[in-house]
């Protein structure tokens, strides 16, 4: 991250808590998103969409729904990110935006790398094969693959809106195009 940009986070971080909600907390925000951010994926890896619905907006909800039935199962197996296999979580990009009818929103881009040991082909650009680890004897060796994801949480501020994150982008690069 630039130096420019961390400034900058910051800074909204700072508006967030003086003028929309002063017991924020970028690490408490951090801990739940990456707690969302690991359930949320197994549920997409074993097809649960239904148990999105409170979780996801129904517009990222329709996307998924039409990619996943596309995915082969390697690619499926991959998006689960089992909480203690997330490698580092940092957040991008943060937002505060007024629509037309004066709703306020906060939206926080959150960034993820985890280990995945799912059966992906060689050829899977744009991740990294971190691990071959040998338990056992020589003949069996686990893979790891280093992956990625890209989850938006996006919060209403205005007054009498319910005090929930909802998810209104999911990306994991090179596995849910």
């Amino acid at each position: 991250t630039s130096p420019f940009a961390w400034l900058r986070t910051r800074f909204y971080y700072l508006l967030i808590r003086l003028y929309f909600d002063q017991e924020f907390s970028i690490e408490e925000f951090k801990r739940g998103a990456k707690q969302a951010f690991s359930v949320v994926s197994k549920l997409l890896s074993q097809r649960k969409l239904d148990l999105l619905e409170e979780l996801v907006s129904a517009e990222v909800l329709q996307v998924l729904k039409e990619k996943i039935s596309l995915l082969p199962d390697s690619h499926r197996e991959a998006l689960a990110a089992d909480i203690d296999a997330i490698m580092y979580t940092t957040e991008g990009d943060v937002r505060i935006y007024y629509d037309d009818d004066g709703i306020k929103f906060v939206s926080i881009l959150m960034c993820f790398w985890y280990l995945n040991g799912a059966n992906l082909p060689d050829e899977v650009p744009g991740e990294a094969k971190v691990f071959q680890i040998v338990f056992g004897d020589e003949n069996k060796k686990e893979k790891k693959h280093l992956l990625t994801a890209n989850y938006e949480f996006q919060r209403e501020f205005t007054e009498g809106a319910k005090p929930d994150w909802t998810i209104t982008r999911i990306e994991h690069p090179r596995l849910l195009e």
